[in-house]
């Protein structure tokens, strides 16, 4: 026979457990429960506010890439672009030379439809040249070599190109190089 509790006459372990059972009733312990709700659900919405800044911030970051790749894709083609250049240049040089020195016909006509033809490829691309000659000087778009004095012209406007300017969509990709007009008698 198990040990009885004078008491209660009930088994001396059953008893603790029913008083450990009427004490969580107690008025104190239900405080303590509420407050470690309260807390509990106060820590569950700020990491629930946390979670939604990580999403805002990836979202924001996600969409800031794409704009970036955006413009990466846009102007890939630009160094391709500017090693075609120097090849515009030189047949422009010797259209100038067959020009001057009375040369064929056919052969000035043969480099002049080259270079339209490459001008127009380019275009397709979006370059497009910079059209500097009797223009005001734009140092954002020209790059003065020298400036000459004339009376033929205003101050400061292009007076003659010596290697055209290009855009490319709406990036300046190389500017002109000018020679920029400046008043007779101006000395330096």
């Amino acid at each position: 026979m198990t040990a009885k509790d004078k008491k209660s006459g009930q088994p001396s372990g059953a008893r603790e457990k029913t008083e450990k059972l009427k004490g969580a009733s107690r008025p104190e312990d239900e405080k303590d429960l509420a407050a470690a709700l309260e807390e509990a659900n106060r820590k569950l919405q700020e990491s629930e506010d946390k979670v939604l800044r990580l999403a805002a911030d990836f979202e924001n970051t996600k969409k800031r890439l794409e704009r970036e790749r955006e413009i990466s894709l846009k102007f890939a083609e630009e160094n391709i672009l500017k090693e075609l250049l120097p090849g515009i240049d030189n047949i422009e040089r010797a259209m100038d030379q067959g020009r001057e020195s009375g040369g064929r016909e056919s052969l000035l006509e043969g480099v002049e439809l080259t270079r339209n033809g490459l001008l127009a490829t380019l275009e397709k691309f979006g370059v497009k040249a910079i059209d500097a000659a009797g223009q005001p000087f734009d140092p954002n778009i020209h790059e003065a070599l020298a400036m000459e004095e004339t009376d033929e012209m205003e101050p400061n406007m292009v007076l003659r190109e010596y290697q055209k300017g290009y855009f490319y969509k709406e990036r300046l990709l190389r500017p002109a190089k000018v020679i920029v007009s400046k008043p007779p008698g101006s000395g330096a």
